[in-house]
């Protein structure tokens, strides 16, 4: 008798075609959500109340549930992983969140997005924040590739700026299937304590989360990116089409 766990994780981690097909409508249905509770953004409005906005269209539209409570505001986004509470956002706030949500058909659809709240302008710091994360994300992007291995992709991924490592965000990527799966890549600075399967590689048909978070180990706001994309023969799709805040550098 042995573990099945193992070949169960390894043979989801590849998607067939019909799959690729449920992931695309469960993120459609997720974007819907998370384009509705931004409408809803507003200075005087509570993470909560906010958050609750995703939760309700997600719902109605045929979603599962949302896994965490991920939004957060202001002060209150740095370090990540800090859970949605009652704070009221304010004009000029960062708001940032993670959909982490089972959508429609029982398929994840995960990925990030950081707004700013208000009619205002965002600071040359909210900027400055929100650019390295999008650097993050388009470098490591740029690296996936099917045969890559993951410890190779540790390795060569994205340099953490050194007032920004202690906040990072726990791994640079994680599959996604019908919640996050196999493989989950650790950073270089923390491969030897938590990294494994060094021989591993990247095929085509992973569906893979592409991981950024920077905030400052000082304080401030943080930033929190992600995005999800496919492992095609030749590089990937993009799966999560969601737009940035153009105010703080996204196009």
């Amino acid at each position: 008798m042995s573990d099945a766990q193992i070949p169960i994780e390894l043979a989801k981690s590849i998607k067939v075609e019909g799959e690729v097909d449920l992931i695309k409508a469960s993120l459609r249905l997720t974007e819907t959500a998370v384009g509705f509770m931004e409408r809803q953004l507003r200075p005087g409005i509570s993470e909560s109340e906010l958050w609750s906005h995703l939760h309700r269209v997600l719902i109605a539209g045929g979603g599962e549930y949302i896994e965490t409570r991920l939004l957060t505001s202001g002060p209150h986004t740095n370090p990540w992983l800090q859970e949605t509470s009652e704070r009221i956002i304010n004009a000029g706030d960062l708001v940032a969140f993670d959909t982490d949500a089972v959508g429609c058909y029982g398929y994840y659809s995960d990925f990030s997005r950081t707004f700013l709240a208000g009619d205002v302008a965002a600071t040359a710091e909210q900027r400055n924040l929100y650019q390295l994360a999008r650097e993050q994300i388009e470098f490591n992007a740029d690296l996936l590739r099917p045969g890559i291995s993951f410890r190779e992709f540790s390795e060569k991924a994205w340099p953490i700026p050194s007032r920004f490592e202690k906040h990072r965000y726990l791994s640079i990527l994680h599959g996604c299937g019908m919640t996050g799966e196999y493989p989950i890549v650790a950073h270089k600075i923390d491969w030897e304590s938590v990294g494994h399967d060094a021989d591993g590689v990247f095929e085509p048909g992973m569906s893979i989360c592409i991981e950024s978070f920077i905030g400052d180990e000082r304080g401030g706001e943080g930033v929190k990116l992600e995005e999800q994309v496919m492992v095609t023969g030749s590089g990937i799709e993009r799966l999560s089409q969601y737009h940035y805040d153009e105010r703080l550098g996204g196009r």
